[in-house]
């Protein structure tokens, strides 16, 4: 009774590596709808300074500008600063102000950057 039990978990085993391995899904770093403005406002601050995300895209007259809300700013910082130190163990938490979502959030000429 246990070989077949084993010969499933192994085969679910190899599934989870091989899925691992080539079909990454994308994850992009959102603000949440449920967030309150103070919320966001303090976690963009953050990620755009102390954070070290890159926030140049959000300024007046370049391609993440509009639409200039709070909330989409807030997106585009949060997302900044995932891609690049995800894998140096951030996460996409901004003490509770953001979400994950595998729909890509970009929009005209502003794109969400996506590191694998």
């Amino acid at each position: 009774m246990a070989l077949p039990s084993l010969k499933i978990l192994i085969s679910l085993f190899l599934l989870t590596l091989s899925f691992q391995a080539y079909g990454q899904s994308k994850e992009w770093c959102i603000a949440d709808e449920q967030s309150t403005d103070e919320e966001l406002q303090r976690a963009l601050d953050w990620a755009c300074g102390k954070g070290g995300a890159n926030c140049s895209k959000i300024q007046v007259n370049h391609p993440c500008y509009l639409p200039n809300t709070l909330r989409d700013h807030a997106s585009y910082a949060f997302n900044n600063y995932y891609q690049r130190f995800k894998h140096k163990g951030a996460s996409c938490y901004f003490n509770s102000a953001a979400i994950t979502t595998d729909l890509d959030p970009s929009h005209g000429s502003c794109k969400f950057e996506f590191l694998p």
